[in-house]
């Protein structure tokens, strides 16, 4: 099963597809996250329903041949397979979040792809890919983040169950800390600069990480929660020039934007500014696991002015003052 042919969302629309799966569990379960389904047959077993965007899916195949790797990081890691000359990491997913796995059937193995690493994460099983709005994913509770150790970055209600939409970057940043932002310390920054920027994340942990690395890039940053509450937060500062009588400028150089968000996502955030005749002066920038060769596409048909693939910090913050200077000597 291929997920790139279902790829079929016009950009910013606010819409996304995801992969659902589960994790089959005994029916003791203790782990308060999980759905309690109770399956057909004498053997009872709970089933934890997840979700994970068609845009991170290459592909979705049966076990393969696994070959056990050398002092992995972590139990979940199995090992890694061949697939078409690509030797690729695989991980229990039911291992990483703790829960004991319950085998009726032939595992799936979702094959996936961001932040330029190809991971693939071994389930019980797949059910279908759904398309929905970005409304209708709710951003996890601080008691629902703190039992999945932040690892969960939406939820959805579907039909009768809900879905966890999973973190799977940072699933694979704890496995291999190489892949965590982190800023190139022998770039020279000006000093001069007293850029203004806001951004746009609904993770806690990279919101902080971009703050405080384009701070020390000689930025103000203020941070917002998500696509929606960024552009509740642009219309203030948009009345605010436009009562002081000052270009937008005055107040706001960059705008920073993850792509994958509730409420309220990166290309539809682009796409609304560029067309509002007072911000459309300012540069976004996409700053987002999900931006690939295949997808690059998205972002340039709303408008963004520059696209960096996670974990490029370094980059980002490059981008984002030359963008800036360009305007200036405009």
């Amino acid at each position: 099963m291929s997920a790139q042919t279902n790829i079929l969302l016009e950009a910013g629309t606010n819409e996304l597809e995801i992969v659902e799966f589960y994790i089959e569990e005994p029916e003791k379960s203790e782990n308060k996250l999980v759905q309690a389904v109770v399956q057909e047959g004498e053997d009872q077993a709970y089933k934890g329903y997840y979700g994970v965007n068609v845009a991170k899916v290459l592909e979705i195949i049966r076990m393969p041949d696994i070959t056990e790797m050398p002092e992995t990081p972590h139990p979940s890691v199995l090992g890694a397979f061949n697939l078409r000359s690509k030797i690729i990491p695989l991980v229990d997913l039911a291992t990483w979040l703790g829960k004991e796995r319950v085998e009726k059937e032939p595992p799936k193995i979702i094959v996936t792809e961001f932040n330029q690493v190809t991971t693939a994460f071994m389930v019980s099983g797949v059910t279908r890919i759904h398309r929905l709005s970005w409304e209708s994913v709710e951003a996890p509770n601080k008691y629902v983040s703190a039992l999945s150790s932040d690892s969960i970055t939406g939820v959805v209600r579907l039909d009768e169950r809900i879905v966890f939409i999973l973190d799977l970057e940072k699933i694979v940043a704890d496995l291999n800390p190489q892949l965590r932002l982190k800023l190139d310390e022998t770039v020279q920054w000006t000093a001069n600069g007293n850029f203004r920027a806001i951004i746009a994340d609904d993770s806690t942990l990279i919101r902080d990480m971009i703050k405080d690395l384009l701070e020390k890039a000689n930025f103000h940053v203020e941070k917002t929660n998500n696509g929606q509450e960024c552009w509740n937060r642009l219309m203030r500062i948009k009345a605010k020039a436009e009562e002081d009588g000052r270009p937008i400028t005055d107040y706001l150089n960059v705008i920073v934007s993850d792509i994958e968000m509730p409420m309220m996502d990166g290309h539809n955030l682009t796409k609304r500014i560029k067309e509002d005749p007072v911000l459309r002066r300012l540069p976004v920038i996409l700053f987002s696991s999900i931006i690939t060769d295949k997808l690059r596409h998205k972002g340039e048909a709303v408008g963004a002015d520059a696209q960096v693939s996670k974990p490029e910090i370094t980059q980002l913050a490059q981008r984002a003052m030359a963008l800036i200077q360009e305007r200036q000597a405009v």
